[in-house]
């Protein structure tokens, strides 16, 4: 496959303009690749990009001056767990660290909704990959009744003050809605229904969440309309075939590490001429 194919070098069009009433039902959940690549031929560039991420992350860690925050979000089955496999496998362990957020322990509900968050953020030089994210908290509870939208808007003008304040601290942010359709999910919690390898996946609330799916569509396209920023913008990348899905994460990935323009370790003038005996 090409690298220099339109998809994989411009991805804008995924981008989320925050000045456009985004509208998640109009945005596509699959996509074709230019030339109808092979899956052979999209595993072959998502190991390329692969390596470049390995290379960059390598860089970052060696200068600690920058650090990468990847936020992935969607529906339930939308593919955040396989997404981070995918992306991030070959990766220096030591540079990338994941964190997942599900429902608030009874000490994190004591505090802020993003003291969990911060603490979760990667140091400078490392990755960090958010599975779930501190969307999940106002999103759940706008759609559940909870939140009423004056309270949502609190939420997300407080998030990005945070994201703000991490790029503002050498944290480049790149966030990426899986964007999953109706159909789709059916099919793959069936999936999980019906393979008992799968069954530790499925949890029954997924499909009592299910049922609200026209909210959840609805207060996600608030969120992410309302906090999408030149510091730390959305992607809304389309997540029925996955291995599209995989090779559009791992390209917003290596462009956001290439735009940090990270030098290379700088060498030691006074080792030059030192031998080893």
């Amino acid at each position: 496959m090409p690298s220099d194919m339109p998809l994989l070098t411009d991805l804008r069009r995924l981008r989320v303009d925050p000045e456009d009433n985004l509208d998640l039902s109009d945005r596509p959940t699959q996509i074709d690749l230019p030339g109808d690549p092979s899956k052979d031929e999209i595993e072959a560039e998502l190991d390329r990009l692969r390596g470049q991420i390995g290379e960059l992350q390598d860089a970052m860690f060696t200068r600690r001056e920058q650090a990468l925050l990847v936020v992935l979000q969607g529906m339930d089955s939308a593919g955040k767990d396989s997404t981070t496999k995918a992306v991030f496998t070959g990766v220096n362990p030591l540079g990338i660290h994941a964190a997942s957020f599900s429902v608030p322990s009874v000490q994190e509900r004591r505090h802020d909704f993003l003291w969990r968050v911060h603490a979760q953020v990667p140091p400078l030089g490392c990755i960090g990959v958010f599975n779930r994210s501190h969307y999940e908290e106002p999103v759940i509870r706008r759609v559940h009744g909870e939140l009423k939208n004056g309270e949502m808007k609190r939420y997300l003008r407080q998030i990005t003050d945070f994201e703000q304040m991490l790029a503002e601290s050498g944290t480049a942010i790149v966030k990426c809605f899986l964007h999953l359709s109706f159909d789709e999910q059916r099919e793959r919690l069936q999936e999980r229904i019906d393979n008992p390898l799968k069954h530790w996946k499925f949890d029954p609330s997924d499909l009592e969440e299910r049922q609200f799916w026209k909210p959840y569509q609805a207060a996600y396209s608030q969120a992410l309309a309302a906090t999408s920023t030149a510091q730390a913008p959305w992607c809304v990348v389309p997540a029925d075939r996955k291995p599209v899905r995989n090779l559009i994460v791992a390209r917003l990935v290596v462009q956001a590490l290439e735009a940090l323009k990270t030098p290379p370790p700088e060498p030691k003038p006074e080792l030059a001429g030192l031998k080893v005996v």
